[in-house]
């Protein structure tokens, strides 16, 4: 097992407990996790991953006081995020030494941090810890967020349900976070690569679309020139262009994958949640001729694009995320948090039963239309996925994963 796995024995996973964790999970993310204040002061962050906030803020409340864990796994492995609300009814508990998840009163099990890489650890030749410049988000993911702010604020025109520029003005003077170097990136990628990560995603904020061509190119480049490597594995995500010819060159630049987040189908809601995406980036119609024409560059399975799902009626989500992966693209629902600091702040969720019957829908999408895992993982931002467990339970297996579910069979 992977390094920042080790410190517990894990038993082996089965299709039985992945649906059961699956079904936990979504749970935890829509109700949050309480921990008591003991075990909040005694984490030793030297060991375990901490939560650094370069682009948002998932958690229920903003909570500056202590440090939080990023993730736990539970004694088979699976792995949970830690979605912060001290109100909740699920908490973690500390008893000689061992951390315990429950509900209410009821003990579900004994929780296992998620252990931090090394390159955590380390600093760039400029002296900032390359914890700030990119973060763990699987054992082999790394994602970076070159800038923590969006400049659709300014023109009061942020997207609804996105709490970047409150989370900034939160958390990155607490945390050291700050526009990131192409230099600073690529050394951060040496090193986290050099512990056997193999795949990045850069994305950040909006910023004016020539600036950000030329910057994701300088990011390339600096890659390239410092690992060796020509392919990089690396996934960019960006807005739609208002010329399309621009996607082009992120593929002469390196990158294998490329993202752009649709977030709303419905182009009447589109319009008003996200007010900047449809008066700058061309409108509704745009963003999708922008993913069409992704994947008739990059190719089919090379093309990513997440909505924020529960804000508009599910069959309108069903219906644009049917169309995209029928047309080429990895369209995937991501469970929506009306984050603090968001003009949404204080709305409710739909249920968790609402969302996994959204997922479980796409996810029969992505089968039908010959997606494997291997897609999946390719040009998404996150390993260990309720979609990456998905595939696992029909034994869809990535390579270095075979040990790890001996219960289940290869498809």
């Amino acid at each position: 097992m992977n390094a920042v796995v080790e410190g517990f024995a894990p038993r082996p996973l089965t299709r039985e407990n992945l649906f059961s964790n699956i079904d936990l999970s979504e749970r935890l993310f829509n109700d949050g996790i309480a921990i008591d204040r003991a075990v909040l002061k005694a984490l030793d962050y030297t060991r375990y991953l901490e939560q650094v906030h370069g682009c948002f803020n998932m958690n229920h409340n903003v909570h500056t006081v202590t440090k939080l864990p990023q993730s736990f796994r539970d004694p088979s492995g699976y792995s949970f995020s830690v979605i912060y609300d001290p109100k909740s009814h699920f908490t973690i508990r500390g008893e000689d030494g061992r951390y315990f998840l429950n509900d209410g009163k009821k003990r579900l099990f004994e929780v296992h941090f998620q252990r931090k890489p090394k390159w955590y650890d380390k600093h760039t030749s400029d002296g900032v810890a390359m914890s700030r410049i990119a973060q763990y988000v699987g054992r082999s993911k790394i994602t970076i967020t070159y800038s923590n702010e969006c400049s659709l604020q300014d023109k009061g025109l942020d997207c609804l349900f996105c709490n970047i520029n409150a989370t900034k003005a939160a958390f990155a003077d607490l945390e050291g976070l700050g526009i990131k170097t192409p230099r600073q990136i690529a050394e951060t990628t040496k090193a986290a690569y050099g512990e056997g990560y193999r795949r990045l995603t850069v994305t950040g904020g909006f910023i004016p679309e020539r600036r950000e061509v030329d910057y994701y190119i300088d990011v390339a480049e600096s890659i390239q020139e410092l690992t060796g490597l020509e392919n990089f594995s690396g996934t960019a995500c960006i807005g739609a262009p208002l010329d399309l010819d621009v996607i082009d060159k992120y593929k002469e630049a390196g990158y294998e994958c490329i993202a752009t987040n649709m977030e709303i189908w419905d182009a009447n809601i589109f319009k008003t949640i996200c007010p900047g995406k449809d008066a700058i980036c061309g409108g509704h119609k745009n963003w999708v001729d922008t993913l069409l024409h992704e994947v008739e560059v990059f190719g089919k399975g090379y093309v990513r694009s997440y909505f924020v799902s529960g804000i508009e009626p599910k069959a309108a989500t069903l219906e644009g995320i049917q169309f995209l992966i029928e047309s080429g693209v990895v369209a995937i629902p991501l469970q929506w948090n009306p984050n603090p600091g968001s003009a949404l702040e204080g709305h409710r969720a739909p249920t968790s039963e609402w969302y996994h019957d959204l997922v479980l829908k796409t996810y029969a999408l992505l089968r039908k239309n010959g997606f494997s895992h291997e897609d999946f993982y390719r040009c998404t931002n996150g390993e260990e996925t309720i979609f990456d467990y998905l595939f696992n339970a029909d034994g869809d297996l990535l390579p270095w994963e075979r040990h790890i579910y001996t219960e289940l069979k290869a498809a």
